[in-house]
């Protein structure tokens, strides 16, 4: 698909906007006091293959979490500041990689001018974080609830201000908990700035509601070519997050850093246990860089024709399992036995 056009921001090493890949972000959520405990979630964020990591720096004593976590992973970090700016200078002069604020709960355009400035010195982006909950009170009243309009205007005047001080290193983000207006939201910034945008949903919920609300969230917005980064907001692990980031990425073709599992949804000619295999493949699978694709199908009869364009799959029978593939059945192998020799056969590709 042919992505947006928009200016390209560094973070760290990583590139964002332009012909960059979209990149996988997720916050850690362990409280800031606790810096070893930071500290670990962050390695394993990176482990689990998290390009971007943004911690919350609430108080001054949390500004040494960014060397902290800067020494302990190689990958970017974000520091995430609210009401006072100071923070946010601090930060700058701990080395973060990028700030996010929302420039019109700082503290006035004074405020501003010294984080932007601080900003362009150092070449730290700034992310303008808008979501449909910390509107202005006057946008609100222009349009009278948090519509895709109101959250396009208050990003829009936010982007001003830092521009008003010669900084345009901005990344934007427009979030809303209600799927329809998210996504109008950023085709509307899409279409009115040059800058790269940070995908997601906000409140999107539980592992269960907030990936459905993500993917079809982030995924709508995606597969018009807008989005250069994003993060898939749960009530659960970090690392769950990126896992499901990268699983949306790939669903969509846009990122293949790892293998990808297809298996059909089982019916009464399914004489395995179809689900339980799939399951365990597919927990397996976390740790294949290769990128190449998994099928787990029901039926040995039309398993490894329906999924043909697999590298390599599992087809079920009575009691034995037809190891395949691409659609060529290698070698038949007992129920017990079919994960286990299917990673014997990943591993040889």
């Amino acid at each position: 698909m042919k992505r947006r056009e928009c200016k390209t921001v560094y973070v760290g090493g990583i590139a964002m906007g332009g012909n960059a890949l979209i990149s996988v972000q997720s916050m850690l959520n362990v409280p800031a006091f606790d810096v070893a405990g930071n500290v670990a979630q962050a390695k394993e964020l990176a482990a689990a293959g998290c390009d971007i990591v943004r911690v919350a720096v609430p108080n001054k004593d949390a500004v040494q979490l960014i060397d902290a976590i800067k020494t302990a992973v190689d990958i970017p970090v974000v520091a995430d500041i609210h009401f006072d700016h100071t923070l946010a200078l601090e930060c700058v002069a701990a080395g973060v990689d990028k700030i996010r604020i929302n420039p019109g709960n700082i503290g006035g355009e004074e405020n501003v001018r010294q984080v932007a400035t601080a900003c362009r010195q150092k070449g730290i982006p700034i992310r303008i974080g808008v979501n449909s909950g910390s509107l202005e009170k006057e946008i609100l009243e222009k349009y009278g609830h948090p519509t895709a309009e109101a959250m396009r205007d208050s990003a829009l005047y936010h982007a001003s201000l830092l521009e008003k001080y010669d900084f345009d290193d901005i990344v934007i983000s427009i979030k809303s908990s209600h799927v329809p207006t998210m996504v109008r939201a950023y085709e509307l910034v899409a279409d009115a700035c040059p800058y790269p945008l940070h995908l997601g949903v906000t409140e999107a919920g539980t592992a269960r509601m907030g990936m459905l609300k993500s993917a079809a969230g982030i995924g709508a917005v995606l597969l018009r070519g807008i989005g250069d980064t994003i993060r898939v907001s749960l009530t659960a692990s970090p690392v769950e997050e990126v896992y499901a980031g990268f699983d949306l990425l790939q669903a969509l073709e846009l990122r293949r850093n790892g293998a990808q599992l297809i298996s059909c949804p089982t019916c009464g000619r399914t004489a395995v246990d179809l689900i339980g295999m799939a399951e365990q493949v597919e927990k397996r699978l976390r740790d294949v860089k290769k990128p190449i694709t998994v099928a787990v199908m029901g039926c040995i009869v039309n398993g490894p024709g329906e999924a043909r364009e697999a590298d390599v799959g599992l087809a079920g029978g009575k009691g034995k399992v037809a190891l395949f593939k691409k659609g060529q059945i290698l070698r038949t192998v007992d129920e017990k036995n079919a994960v286990e020799e299917l990673m014997k056969e990943i591993e040889t590709l």
